[in-house]
């Protein structure tokens, strides 16, 4: 069975780096915006950013994901205006569309409408991986941006999602359970506030009165119940690590741990763990190897190439937060 598992970790691997879209090129910035070296440019945004407030990292993985699990990563979340992807429900949280500008806004001083928004966002999401500790690696870029965003199309999994429900939205984007898996990894930096556990997994699980979810490790349930999450409407807003405390800034394995150890926050999460899950032998995997360094940056690509625009199609955006 371990040999057989092995195998299937490689078959994902390699599967990733050959499905990548054409059109997308490594280095497609390469002498096309004078001197000016585009991907250090971002970098160098980044790292300043990341130097004041560490946990943009987690605001840049967020943001992708609610990017490319929506029509593809096309900057259709970054666009402003009433009845956008912007302001559907999911994306009210949303963070980072600073960062984005500000880079925007650099590259436009030395090279105008050359670099997309969409490019962008995958860029410094990248950066920003690397400075939190995660492996360096390579993204392939020419994305073009989608002059279309709509908070219709807006569909993206809850915090309540069965690993059933889950794993049917990753398919739709033509990814499967281990990249679902390995991007639910992202929560390694991630936060969420108490609203999202109370009813759920704290005091109505299952829609009793009183109930606590019973795949919730006690020690932690009496902890948030008592000290972080006590029932009463002021404690909505408290903030809640999706891993442990001490690894919250830094990308590491230490979220498949609390996994393991039935102290993951959300359901959609801890479900990944679930008695007869068929995902819980990947959170074993990554837990007790170092697979997940290499394999998140794979995941993070492939879902950075879902249904990109490339060569004529849509536009470079002058600003990324309007259509031009």
């Amino acid at each position: 069975m371990a040999h057989t598992r092995a195998t299937f970790v490689l078959a994902v691997a390699l599967a990733v780096l050959g499905l990548a879209t054409a059109q997308l090129q490594n280095g497609f910035y390469m002498g096309k915006c004078g001197a000016n070296d585009v991907e250090a440019i971002v970098q160098g945004v980044v790292k300043a950013r990341f130097s004041r407030e560490p946990a943009v990292v987690a605001h840049l993985l967020r943001l992708q994901f609610h990017e490319c699990g929506v029509n593809g990563c096309d900057g259709g979340l970054l666009i402003d205006g009433p009845g956008t992807e912007k302001t559907a429900p999911p994306n009210l949280s949303v963070k980072g569309y600073d960062l984005i500008a500000d880079v925007k806004t650099e590259l436009e001083k030395r090279c105008p409408g050359v670099v997309s928004c969409s490019d962008i966002e995958i860029l410094a999401t990248r950066d920003a991986v690397r400075l939190a500790g995660g492996n360096t690696y390579t993204v392939r870029t020419g994305r073009r941006d989608r002059r279309q965003s709509k908070a219709g199309d807006v569909n993206l999994p809850g915090p309540e999602s069965t690993v059933a429900q889950a794993t049917a939205f990753f398919g739709k984007l033509g990814l499967g359970q281990m990249d679902m898996v390995l991007l639910l990894g992202a929560h390694t930096v991630g936060v969420t506030h108490c609203s999202a556990i109370k009813s759920s997994r704290l005091y109505s699980y299952g829609g009793k009165a009183g109930a606590t979810d019973p795949s919730l490790d006690p020690y932690y349930a009496f902890v948030y119940k008592n000290y972080v999450c006590p029932n009463k409407p002021s404690s909505d807003g408290n903030i809640v690590f999706l891993d442990d405390q001490w690894s919250a800034l830094k990308v590491d394995k230490s979220f498949y741990k609390m996994l393991q150890k039935r102290r993951g926050v959300l359901s959609v999460d801890q479900n990944l763990y679930g008695h007869g899950a068929p995902t819980r032998w990947m959170v074993d995997m990554l837990a007790n190897s170092d697979n997940f360094s290499w394999l998140f940056p794979k995941a993070l690509v492939k879902l950075s190439e879902v249904s990109v625009l490339t060569g004529t199609q849509g536009e470079i955006r002058r600003v990324c937060n309007k259509f031009n």
